[in-house]
C-alpha cells in the first residue's frame, strides 16, 4: 500500500490528484487491475468528477456549502460538524479500473481529494489489485 500526502490551503477544496495516481501506476509498473483509493479521515473525502473546467469544482463546493453550512446549530463540539456531514455524503473511497497502465476514466473525469476541514495535510491510501 502507498500513502500520498495532500496539503490543502483552504477550509474547503477539491484537489485534483489524477496525475499523482497515474505517476504511482507508472512507478509500480502496474499494468492491469484495480486501483483502490481510500481517505482515512472523517472530514475529508474522495470523488471522481469533471477535471477540465475548474468551474465545476467551484460549483460543487458552492452547493455543498449552501446545503451544509458551517454555521448552523450543530451539536458536535469541535465546530466541524459540516465537514463530517460532507465527507459522509461524498464518501471515503473510489475504485478505478487500470488497463495498459492507464486509469480507465471517462474523457472529462479526474480524481479529486475533497478537503472539508482545512487547511491541513492529509493522506490518501492507494492499493493496486491484480484481477
Amino acid at each position: 500500500m502507498e500513502k500520498i500526502q495532500i496539503s490543502s490551503s483552504a477550509q474547503t477544496a477539491l484537489i485534483d490528484i489524477t496525475g499523482r495516481i497515474g505517476d504511482l501506476i507508472a512507478q509500480h509498473k502496474f499494468v492491469r487491475g484495480l486501483c483502490y483509493l481510500f481517505v482515512p479521515h472523517t472530514t475529508a473525502a474522495i470523488t471522481i468528477n469533471e477535471h477540465t473546467d475548474p468551474d465545476v469544482k467551484a460549483d460543487i463546493l458552492m452547493e455543498l456549502n449552501k446545503i451544509i453550512p458551517y454555521d448552523d446549530t450543530y451539536r458536535h463540539m469541535e465546530g466541524n460538524a459540516a465537514a463530517h456531514i460532507k465527507a459522509s455524503l461524498i464518501g471515503s473511497s473510489v475504485t478505478i479500473f487500470v488497463e495498459n497502465s492507464q486509469l480507465q476514466l471517462g474523457t472529462w473525469q479526474g480524481i479529486f481529494f475533497c478537503e472539508f476541514d482545512g487547511p491541513r495535510t492529509r493522506q490518501v491510501w492507494v492499493r493496486f489489485l491484480t484481477v
